[in-house]
């Protein structure tokens, strides 16, 4: 799932070649993407397009030879002319005068080229890592024993090992520790290409030399930003310290930076260009604006209108409090992938109210997650409009009862990207007394990543520490996992007091006893020595037996009759697991006469869409599950958290199926519960209908007594973080 899909999109087509371009946003000036080399496609502007999209409009056009453009068959057809005119036809088309011109690599050199050829259609440039010249490495067209290094560029071994080649070329441009997610990346893109195409740009990679590039150059008269990583394995940092002096343009170094900060840095990446854009923006003439003539498309002229608005927002009256003066306010940032993380903030939120009455908490929030705030009168920040859905991306990964979490939030880089700078312009324009994130993992990451970033003190909450592999992932997922947790370990002892607080919802012995890889410390010591233990935070208040039978006949429930209720949680992955249980109710009923049976879709899964038998309910976002289940003779559930630990904490026998390779689920959860000797485990694969209704006439008649859950989490919880505001 992509952060932000495109407003427009289409194709142009010059001599017979047609290349895609897509188009997002409003505002002045536009920035046009350009794409690299052939070897990667627009995609690879993923993690700048939502931030800019914001604030701009922005267009990005396929290259020739990849993407969505077409692979022509000589190499007159990959001239860096023809790159250029593609772009300038796509301005054409979309009817935009001018534009601040980015490219990464050989993109860079095809944005000075623009300007220095159409310079009345450049605004400026922002030259990434430019290959201006890249000379194609001596001996390319020999054969030879064995390639290695950079002897893999050359013609017969991409015959040969096409795959090789562009695994190769992807660790050169990714130089910097921890990119393996940027580097799979690189490799897909490289894939959907060949080498046979790639060929054919040889000739015209190569030609410009050293003479020609300083001539290129010295004819662009707009405002230049060159950026260039001092570690780049791909075009040498030289190359951009000669390309600034003969622009006259500014030189940025990335200190230890690779060759595509874009996906590395992408946080400064996107700064550096927002503020670019907006330095030559405030300099162009009233013409480019302004809406002006009325030959201008309907597009425009609607992005124009909008852009004055933006104007005149951005210009209006403000009002600047005194430090002293402003109330005491909190940024709470809880986590959308199900309801759990929402129900215990709201009851750390309510203890804080209690230490400060009169704190003001914002939340950035988004589905389902704002759907509980509101009900609870609380104020989501309208900043919340921007984030991109990352239940959305969760469900999207997810199969029949299976979600691989590592995998699926590795594939949700681009969401974490776009909705950390959400966060970051927010806390730009607003101060706050404290941040408080909830397994936000894109605040804590990137963070750590830009320290310098941070306006506030910040606190850390999470239920587990420690990303997992499953079994079946082999070594390929033991090294990644292990490589994620590294880069955090390594992160936090860098860094020790950007997280002013780090708050683990437990204790001590519900964190998991494995290790975090090979050659890196046990889970339970590391996070011991850098977490405060809350105990387990509920926001519930423990029913008893008395409470039950009341809260029983408040619901309808006859005080004769067995109850089951099924429920999935929050997010939209449970519909397999629904149907399966459904499936079992009949066979279920035939071993518990009179069994009622309960199903909760919660709010992202359709009713309707499920079956429908006697005897069964089926219902979408109840509000006050956890009366549902204190009340219940029997709990059927998903692995997670919350529903399973409201189940224990009030002592219901209940049966979970975790989600297939959900290393939470699977590993954290199962160890925490088992910690309180609390529910039956069952594997999903296992429960066809007549196992799963055996289970449940057993589970439902067996009496429990688990280890009592804590309740005075929120307020340690509370305590620890109040002491910050």
């Amino acid at each position: 799932m992509r952060a932000r899909y495109p407003d427009t999109e289409g194709f142009i087509e010059r001599d017979g070649v047609k290349v895609g371009y897509e188009v997002f946003g409003a505002g002045e000036p536009a920035i046009l993407l350009l794409t690299s080399w052939a070897i990667v496609h627009a995609r690879q502007w993923k993690a700048q397009v939502p931030y800019l999209a914001r604030h701009f409009q922005v267009i990005t056009v396929e290259g020739r030879g990849n993407g969505r453009a077409d692979r022509p068959g000589t190499p007159e057809a990959y001239r860096d002319r023809e790159y250029v005119d593609d772009a300038i036809a796509v301005l054409d088309a979309i009817g935009v005068d001018r534009a601040v011109v980015v490219g990464l690599s050989v993109g860079g050199r095809h944005a000075l080229q623009l300007a220095a050829w159409y310079p009345e259609r450049a605004a400026g440039v922002v030259a990434i890592g430019a290959a201006l010249p890249w000379p194609m490495p001596p001996g390319f067209d020999e054969t030879a024993d064995a390639y290695e290094g950079w002897g893999k560029a050359n013609r017969h071994y991409w015959l040969a090992d096409y795959r090789g080649w562009v695994e190769f070329f992807m660790s050169q441009v990714f130089t910097e520790p921890h990119s393996t997610k940027p580097h799979e990346d690189g490799v897909a893109w490289g894939l959907d290409t060949t080498a046979e195409t790639l060929l054919l740009t040889v000739p015209a990679v190569g030609e410009p030399g050293a003479a020609d590039a300083e001539a290129i150059c010295r004819q662009v008269s707009c405002p230049v930003l060159v950026v260039h990583g001092d570690q780049d394995g791909i075009v040498p940092y030289d190359t951009g310290v000669a390309l600034a002096r003969w622009t006259g343009g500014q030189m940025v170094t990335i200190h230890g930076g690779g060759h595509a900060p874009t996906l590395r840095d992408p946080v400064q990446v996107n700064l550096l260009i927002r503020n670019f854009a907006e330095s030559v923006g405030h300099g162009l003439p009233p013409s480019q604006t302004q809406t002006q003539t009325q030959t201008r498309t309907q597009t425009q002229t609607r992005t124009r209108t909008q852009t004055r608005a933006q104007t005149q927002t951005r210009a209006r009256d403000r009002t600047w409090t005194r430090a002293r003066d402003r109330r005491k306010r909190v940024l709470y940032l809880s986590s959308p992938i199900g309801l759990g993380h929402v129900r215990r903030d709201l009851a750390i939120a309510a203890e804080l109210r209690v230490r400060h009455p009169d704190l003001q908490i914002d939340w950035l929030a988004q589905h389902p997650v704002s759907l509980v705030l509101a009900e609870r009168g609380e104020r989501v920040h309208p900043a919340s409009r921007w984030l991109a859905s990352e239940s959305s991306h969760i469900e999207s990964e997810a199969g029949e009862h299976d979600l691989n979490a590592f995998q699926a939030i590795r594939g949700m880089d681009e969401i974490l990207v776009a909705n950390f700078m959400v966060y970051h312009d927010l806390v730009s324009d607003e101060p706050y007394d404290l941040w408080i994130v909830d397994e936000g993992w894109d605040v804590d990451y990137f963070l750590h990543e830009n320290p310098e970033l941070k306006r506030a003190p910040y606190a850390w909450l999470t239920d587990f520490v420690g990303w997992l592999p499953m079994p079946d992932g082999g070594d390929r997922e033991r090294a990644l996992t292990a490589d994620y947790n590294a880069e955090m370990i390594e992160q936090i002892a860098r860094f020790p007091s950007l997280r002013d607080r780090s708050v683990f919802v437990g204790n001590a012995a519900d964190v998991v006893p494995d290790t975090f890889g090979d050659g890196l410390p046990l889970i339970r010591d590391w996070v011991e020595q850098n977490y405060r233990f809350s105990g387990y935070i509920s926001g519930l208040t423990p029913v008893s037996p008395a409470d039950r039978e009341a809260i029983r006949a408040e619901l309808g429930y006859r005080a004769d009759e067995k109850v089951c209720v099924v429920t999935v949680g929050g997010s939209g992955v449970g519909t397999d697991l629904l149907r399966q249980v459904i499936a079992a109710f009949p066979a279920a009923r035939r071993l518990v006469p009179g069994l009622r049976m309960v199903v909760v879709t919660g709010p992202r899964i359709d009713p309707a869409c499920l079956p429908s038998h006697d005897g069964l309910e089926v219902h979408g976002y109840v509000r006050d599950l956890h009366r549902h289940l204190a009340a219940c003779d029997l709990g059927v559930a998903q692995g997670g958290l919350t529903t399973t630990m409201e189940l224990t904490a009030s002592q219901r026998p209940f049966i979970y199926l975790p989600l297939r390779h959900h290393f939470e689920q699977n590993f954290h959860v199962r160890h925490r519960l088992a910690q309180y000797g609390a529910g039956r485990f069952m594997d999903y694969a296992e429960a066809e209908p007549e196992g799963l209704a055996a289970a449940i006439a057993t589970e439902i008649a067996r009496p429990v007594s688990y280890r009592p859950v804590e309740t005075d989490g929120a307020a340690r919880a509370a305590a620890c973080l109040a002491e910050l505001i």
